[in-house]
């Protein structure tokens, strides 16, 4: 988060709003017929003017970013919470650590949620940190592009077997290095139900026709004992028709009975 719709409102110097006004991008009010309606705070003795965006928000200084969420979390612990949830830029266990450290200075007790968010490219993101690890090493890179690590093409190499281990071991390896203390993550039935549609539709309409879902879904569910391929179970028709079998007796019009589609998957 790089803007802010408001400043705080510090009592004195050194307190949390005094300390977050410290981040503020600001530009020293020289002469005061300038001023507008201009908010400014005073910094050092000296008159400053918040830097204020066309959409009127206020910027904080590049590189701001884990100061602010250090003094956020220490200060959250301080005041009632019992675990934090940090979001970083990346899924990278060391810049995630360095904050964790350093609230840890004055929280030591401090447990972390951490997101392994779907909205990173975990491939691309450790690949090139493997890249950039054995470039420090000093080993030869000269086969690899750093921008193009996404691609199949170096599916089967060393560089892609080891961002494939250190993303398989990423939450037991931060846990033990951050500090994590649990690891969750957003919207993964999302992205699961997208990626088997679209290849369903493409096998669907396509040259396997109706084998398309047979043989990739339904046989699936059957073997592996997925419930819902009894989907009209799961969608509540037996609790129907024990509803209607209370009130109509043998006149009961049900779902289910002995030639009922659902027998079919019995085991």
């Amino acid at each position: 988060m790089t803007l802010t719709s408001m400043g705080p409102d510090p009592s004195e110097k050194g307190d949390l709003g005094d300390q977050y006004n410290a981040f503020l991008d600001c530009e020293e009010v020289r002469d005061l017929s300038t001023l507008r309606g201009d908010v400014v705070i005073e910094r050092d003795g000296k008159l400053m003017r918040p830097k204020r965006l066309p959409s009127n928000l206020f910027q904080f200084r590049e590189g701001t970013g884990a100061d602010r969420c250090v003094l956020d979390c220490i200060t959250s612990l301080q005041n009632g919470a019992d675990l934090l949830w940090i979001e970083t830029e990346k899924p990278h266990i060391e810049q995630i650590a360095g904050m964790v450290d350093r609230i840890r200075e004055v929280v030591p007790n401090a447990k972390l949620v951490y997101n392994n968010s779907p909205s990173f490219n975990w491939t691309l993101n450790f690949r090139q940190q493997v890249f950039d690890s054995w470039a420090y090493e000093g080993r030869d890179l000269s086969t690899y592009d750093r921008t193009k690590l996404m691609s199949a093409d170096y599916d089967s190499t060393d560089l892609a077997t080891e961002a494939d281990e250190r993303i398989r071991t990423f939450q037991k390896d931060a846990s033990a290095r951050a500090g994590i203390f649990h690891h969750l993550i957003t919207l993964p039935t999302y992205h699961t139900a997208a990626l088997s549609t679209d290849n369903l539709a493409k096998e669907y309409f396509g040259e396997a026709g109706m084998l398309g879902y047979v043989k990739g879904v339904q046989r699936q569910e059957i073997r592996q004992g997925i419930a819902c391929v009894r989907h009209q179970n799961m969608s509540g028709s037996d609790i129907g028709d024990d509803h209607k079998e209370y009130f109509a007796g043998e006149a009961a019009l049900k779902a289910g009975g002995a030639h009922n589609t659902m027998n079919q998957f019995a085991a």
